[in-house]
């Protein structure tokens, strides 16, 4: 804690001295529930809030941010996680975007679940390495590089890199996702251990609902693909395809969505463990009991249908609060 609070006073200090001092502060209630019984994923309960603040100067289009995130999980002692040091530079302008250090996941990383599950916004909030994204009047394009573990003696080399983007005309729409995850050994090596990579892509055309419209959904479907091997176990990649529709819906305060996924079980590293079920159904009934400028509030009720036997059940709880200038 003290080596990362000592960085953070030289930081302040500096901030003391400028003119554009920017602050954001962030507070996320995690309530999630999982009634799981198939033994497809495991089944736990998540409950914990989790505070972060991030604080720096802005210049033009340029700015630099530092601060720290820290989850409590209830029930554990305040040590269990250690705080994530947030410390990064951005550049933006009306087409172009750039960051590079260590900044929130959250509204900069968008995978479909199969791909990057969920509970990486819980455990591992902030991406480490960087992100940039090119926007234009009838789409955008964005890639990251995720640095997830340095190499030791003891622990592995990962990192992870993906490209997402969509483009559009009125109401039609193509999304592209590719993402490849790289898993080394330790610098010793171990008996019996292989390097493992990871890759995937999906493509989905779709429509949506008018902006102007009280109903606000879509509907889009196309193609997942994901390909593993485990180097010198394996006889080259494992490949593997699948149907990937999903639909959304919300009017007013109330929503459902349904993603489906079949014909082919899938591995990513990252993944939702249910999509390595040939067939895998999830639909979410979805209430937005709070919708303030700065608060959002969501409850999902989901069921989780597997090779059309199974049928699992999860609640999702989830408060976001987001303040600064």
């Amino acid at each position: 804690m003290r080596k990362l609070l000592l960085p953070l006073f030289i930081f302040v200090s500096f901030l003391g001295n400028s003119q554009n001092f920017k602050y954001q502060v962030l507070f996320e209630g995690i309530g999630d529930n999982r009634e799981f019984f198939s033994n497809k994923a495991l089944p736990q309960t998540i409950l914990g809030g989790r505070g972060a603040f991030e604080f720096g100067v802005e210049i033009d289009n340029h700015r630099i941010r530092g601060g720290l995130s820290q989850l409590q999980e209830f029930g554990s002692d305040l040590d269990f996680h250690k705080p994530k040091l947030t410390l990064y530079y951005q550049f933006n302008d009306e087409q172009k975007e750039f960051i590079f250090g260590s900044f929130p996941r959250r509204g900069k990383i968008d995978f479909p679940l199969a791909m990057l599950t969920d509970t990486l916004l819980y455990y591992r909030p902030n991406i480490e390495g960087m992100f940039g994204e090119v926007s234009w009047e009838w789409g955008k394009q964005n890639g990251f590089v995720d640095w997830v573990s340095r190499q030791t003696d003891i622990n592995r080399e990962n990192f992870m890199a993906g490209f997402s983007g969509e483009i559009f005309y009125k109401n039609v729409f193509i999304q592209n996702y590719l993402l490849m995850f790289h898993d080394a050994g330790a610098s010793i090596d171990i008996m019996g251990d292989h390097i493992k990579d990871y890759i995937g892509y999906a493509f989905q055309a779709g429509i949506r609902t008018s902006e102007d419209s009280n109903f606000k959904g879509y509907f889009k479907a196309g193609l997942l693909n994901s390909s593993f091997r485990e180097r010198s176990v394996t006889n080259g990649f494992i490949n593997s395809s699948s149907l990937f529709a999903e639909a959304k819906g919300r009017y007013k305060n109330y929503g459902i969505k349904s993603v489906l996924s079949s014909g082919g079980s899938h591995k990513f590293a990252y993944g939702d463990r249910f999509y390595q079920v040939k067939n895998y159904w999830r639909t979410d009934a979805i209430w937005y009991f709070i919708n303030h400028e700065k608060v959002k509030g969501t409850f999902n009720l989901s069921f989780h249908l597997l090779d059309w036997n199974d049928l699992d059940q999860q609640q999702q709880l989830s408060i976001v609060y987001i303040f600064g200038k």
